[in-house]
C-alpha cells in the first residue's frame, strides 16, 4: 500500500448515478485484499449524512466515498485538513471531483491505484457564503441551465433546448454585479468560478481562482455556453470572459442560484467568493499516473482580474 493505511471507511450510496447494487460487495472484496480494517457503510433509508457523521468519528486513516459530488463536497468540509483523508471515488453523475483527482478511470480502477500507489495530497477550494466548493461554483441564471447541461451530456438535443427555454425565462431578475479582487467591476447573467484542480488556465499548485463572466443575450446563447460547458469550456464561448483572482464579491437584486460542485444551492443577494489553500486532504496515485488516466488536459493562460 503506498500510504501508511491501516483503517479504512467506505460510503457506497447504491442510490448514486453510477453505484450498482452490487457495488458495496465488490469494495469489502477489494478493501480485504489490502489488509487493515476495513468497514463498508451502506446508507439505510436515505440518511447518507448519518452514515458520514459515522464513519468520520470512528476515526479512519482513510474515508473513500463512493457517491455523488456532494457527498464527497460535504465529506471535505466535515474532515477539514485534521480529519481522516478522503478518496473521492467516481460514483455520482457528474463525477467532477473524483475526474479532477483520478482522471476519467472506474472507482475499482482508482481505488486499487489509490491503495497501491497513494500519496497523501493537500487541495484547496473555493468558499462562498461560508460552503466550500472543491472544483467549481456557478452562480447566477448560469446555474439554472444544469438540466439542460444534463440533457446535452445525455445527446438529448430537444429537451436540453426545452429545458434551456425554461430556465430562461425562470431567470431571476436583475443581472450580477461582481467586483473581482477589489477592482475589476462587471455586470453579467452568471458567474463561474473555477479551483485549480479543475481549471484548464491554472496550475494545480496556482493559488487563486479562475473566474469567468457568463453574459449571454438570449435562449440560444445560454443553450451554446451551456453546450461549450460539456462538450469543452466556458471559456471556449466568446460570450465569455475569464480571469484569475483571489477572491471575489457578487450581488444581486435577490437571492442568488447556484451550484456548488455539481449540488444546487441558493445563496444570499451579496456573497462573498475567495480562495483557500488547503481544505482537505486527499489520496490519489502520483500526478503522472493521473495525467495517463486521462485527468490532466494542456494547461491554458489565463489574465488577472486588475
Amino acid at each position: 500500500m503506498g500510504a501508511k493505511i491501516r483503517s479504512i471507511e467506505l460510503i457506497a450510496n447504491t442510490a448514486s448515478g453510477s453505484v450498482g447494487a452490487a457495488a458495496p460487495d465488490e469494495a469489502r472484496a477489494l478493501l480485504a485484499e489490502f489488509g487493515g480494517k476495513a468497514n463498508v457503510c451502506v446508507p439505510e433509508g436515505g440518511d447518507l449524512a448519518g452514515c458520514l457523521q459515522a464513519a468520520i468519528d470512528r476515526a479512519p486513516d482513510l474515508l473513500v466515498i463512493l457517491a455523488g459530488d456532494g457527498t464527497a463536497r460535504a465529506a471535505a468540509e466535515l474532515c477539514g485538513m485534521d480529519g481522516p483523508m478522503i478518496a473521492p471515488l467516481p460514483g455520482g453523475t457528474m463525477n467532477m471531483l473524483p475526474k479532477a483527482v483520478y482522471g476519467t478511470t472506474d472507482w475499482k480502477a482508482a481505488l486499487r491505484d489509490t491503495l497501491e500507489h497513494g500519496e497523501e495530497r493537500t487541495i484547496g477550494g473555493g468558499v462562498v457564503d461560508g460552503r466550500l466548493f472543491l472544483v467549481a461554483a456557478i452562480l447566477g441564471s448560469g446555474a439554472l441551465l444544469a438540466p439542460a447541461r444534463e440533457a446535452v451530456r445525455e445527446g438529448r438535443p430537444v429537451i436540453a433546448f426545452h429545458r434551456a427555454r425554461r430556465a430562461w425565462r425562470r431567470a431571476f431578475s436583475g443581472r450580477l454585479r461582481y467586483s473581482l479582487d477589489g477592482a475589476t467591476r462587471g455586470k453579467a447573467e452568471a458567474m463561474t468560478f473555477m479551483c485549480p484542480i479543475a481549471s484548464r488556465a491554472l496550475n494545480d499548485d496556482d493559488q487563486f481562482l479562475e473566474a469567468a463572466a457568463l453574459d449571454p443575450t438570449g435562449v440560444a446563447e445560454a443553450l451554446r455556453i451551456g453546450l461549450h460547458s460539456v462538450m469543452g469550456d466556458w471559456r471556449d464561448d466568446p460570450a465569455v470572459e475569464a480571469v484569475a483572482c483571489r477572491q471575489a464579491r457578487v450581488w444581486a437584486s435577490s437571492g442568488i442560484p447556484a451550484v456548488l460542485d455539481g449540488e444546487p444551492a441558493r445563496l444570499k443577494a451579496s456573497v462573498q467568493v475567495s480562495w483557500k489553500s488547503a481544505v482537505t486532504r486527499v489520496l490519489a496515485p502520483p500526478k503522472q499516473d493521473h495525467a495517463e488516466a486521462g485527468g490532466d488536459a494542456p494547461k491554458e493562460t489565463v489574465k488577472a482580474a486588475n
